[in-house]
């Protein structure tokens, strides 16, 4: 399960999410859906913790995913399927 709290995230003085609250059970899927600019990559790289939010907090379970050592974020990582849209594939 993957809960998100009041999750707020600003790029510098520009709010992208504000006070974003949702539960994604597991087994569940989702889809994100919307206009480009509004946030939707932005909530797929906080469940990923490639970002962190300004201010709320991201649960997995009952962990806060902030509060993840680097080993269990890799292990937390490789638990989700990720395809992104520019392949990340290979450096290049």
């Amino acid at each position: 399960m993957i809960t998100f709290e009041n999750v707020s995230k600003k790029f510098g003085q520009r709010p992208i999410l504000g006070e974003l609250n949702f539960t994604v059970n597991q087994g569940e899927f989702i889809s994100v859906v919307g206009p480009s600019g509004s946030g939707k990559s932005t909530i797929l790289h906080l469940i990923l913790r490639l970002e962190q939010p300004s201010e709320g907090r991201i649960l997995v379970g009952a962990k806060d995913l902030g509060g993840f050592s680097h080993h269990d974020l890799q292990n937390y990582r490789r638990s989700i399927g990720t395809v992104f849209q520019d392949y990340k594939l290979l450096p290049g």
